[in-house]
């Protein structure tokens, strides 16, 4: 499964990379993206099958993204879970009304992104 990863830190993107083969997602091509807005423009050309994304970036936030996302026929049925170190719980559930698949705080551990994938992908 091609998955696409959205986040401003590159560093916790490789993170998340290696937390989905310690999860045993079965990973094709991981595509990445610092913000919603360069994520958009990537998922024009990439189809993935599940997304992951930060909610406090620039340029384009991922609830900004999230969005869109909904909003895209292309897109909607696709799983957005947020990742996200989000203390505000009113950011949370704005995500999750706006049909985030659900969400991880950071930091955390391969066992709990294996356990919010159970049943998504």
């Amino acid at each position: 499964m091609d998955v696409m990863i959205v986040d401003d830190s590159a560093a916790i993107r490789k993170i998340l990379q290696r937390v989905l083969v310690q999860a045993e997602v079965p990973l094709g091509t991981v595509h990445e993206a610092g913000d919603g807005a360069e994520a958009l423009e990537k998922l024009k050309t990439a189809k993935v099958g599940l997304i992951l994304s930060d909610i406090n970036m620039p340029t384009m936030d991922g609830i900004e993204f999230l969005s869109r996302c909904k909003a895209d026929d292309a897109l909607k049925f696709v799983p957005i879970v947020m990742v996200t170190t989000e203390g505000s719980q009113a950011r949370v559930l704005q995500a999750l009304e706006l049909g985030a698949a659900g969400y991880v705080r950071k930091p955390f551990t391969a066992e709990q992104i294996k356990e919010k994938l159970t049943g998504i992908i």
